[in-house]
C-alpha cells in the first residue's frame, strides 16, 4: 500500500521558498499601505488641496516601490552569491575526496536518527543518484535547482508595494474633503486586517495576533503622521 500523506502538510523542498515569497509579498503590501497612507494622511491634515496630496502620494509610491525592489535585489543577490559559493566549495570537495564526503554524508544521516547501516545505505544510494544535491540538502539546506532569483524578488516586492500603496492613495482622493481622512483610515485598517489574516493562515500562525500587530502598527503610523501634518500645517498655514 502506498504511503499516505496529509494534504495540509508540506512535503516538498520548496516550502521555505514559498514562505519567503509570502513574507516578501506581505511585507511589500503592508509597507505600501502604511507608508503611503501615512504620507497622504499627513499632507491631508495640512491642506485640503488635492494636488499636493496626489503629488506626495504618487512620489511616495514610486520611491517606496523602487526602494523595496532595490533592497530586495541586493539582499537576494547576496544570498544567491553565498549559495553559489557554498555549492562550488561542495563540488570541489566531492571531486577531491569523494570517500570522505560519503562518510560525512552517512554521519549526517546518522545524526538525524538513522541507524549506522541505514545511514550508510542512504548516503551511498543518494550519492549515486546526485551527490551534490544530497550534500547540499543535508549540509547546507540548499536545493541547487531552486536558487533564489534576485530579479524576480525585486519585481514581486515592487508590485506588492505598489498594490498596497494604491489603496490609501485612491481612498484619500475620492471622498469629499471632510471624509478623506476617516475613509482612508478605515480602508487602511480593513486592508491591514485582511493582509494580517491572510499571512497568518498561509503561514500557519495565529490569526488574531497577526491582525493585532498589523492594525495597531498601522493605526499608530496614521495617528503620528496626522498629528505631524496638523501641526506643520498650522505653523506654515
Amino acid at each position: 500500500m502506498p504511503r499516505q500523506t496529509h494534504p495540509s502538510e508540506p512535503h516538498t523542498g520548496s516550502v521555505s521558498s514559498k514562505l519567503n515569497w509570502l513574507r516578501d509579498g506581505v511585507l511589500g503590501a503592508n509597507d505600501g499601505i502604511v507608508s503611503t497612507a501615512g504620507i497622504v494622511v499627513g499632507v491631508a491634515a495640512a491642506t485640503i488641496e488635492r494636488a499636493p496630496i496626489l503629488t506626495a502620494g504618487a512620489a511616495g509610491l514610486a520611491a517606496g516601490a523602487v526602494s523595496m525592489a532595490l533592497g530586495e535585489y541586493v539582499s537576494v543577490s547576496t544570498q544567491r552569491d553565498t549559495e553559489r559559493a557554498l555549492l562550488s566549495k561542495e563540488r570541489r570537495e566531492l571531486r577531491q575526496d569523494p570517500t570522505g564526503e560519503l562518510d560525512e554524508l552517512a554521519a549526517l544521516y546518522e545524526a538525524k536518527g538513522l541507524s549506522p547501516d541505514t545511514a550508510r545505505s542512504a548516503a551511498e544510494e543518494l550519492t549515486k543518484h546526485d551527490a551534490l544535491a544530497a550534500h547540499a540538502e543535508v549540509e547546507l539546506g540548499i536545493d541547487p535547482e531552486e536558487l533564489t532569483n534576485p530579479w524576480l524578488a525585486a519585481v514581486s516586492s515592487a508590485l506588492a508595494f505598489t498594490v498596497g500603496a494604491l489603496l490609501p492613495l485612491v481612498a484619500i482622493l475620492l471622498p469629499p474633503t471632510d471624509l478623506r481622512i476617516p475613509v482612508t483610515a478605515a480602508a487602511v485598517l480593513v486592508a491591514l486586517t485582511i493582509t494580517g489574516a491572510v499571512s497568518a493562515r498561509l503561514g500557519g500562525a495565529e490569526v488574531p495576533r497577526a491582525i493585532m500587530r498589523n492594525v495597531v502598527g498601522g493605526a499608530l503610523a496614521l495617528a503620528i503622521t496626522y498629528a505631524i501634518g496638523h501641526l506643520v500645517g498650522g505653523v506654515i498655514g
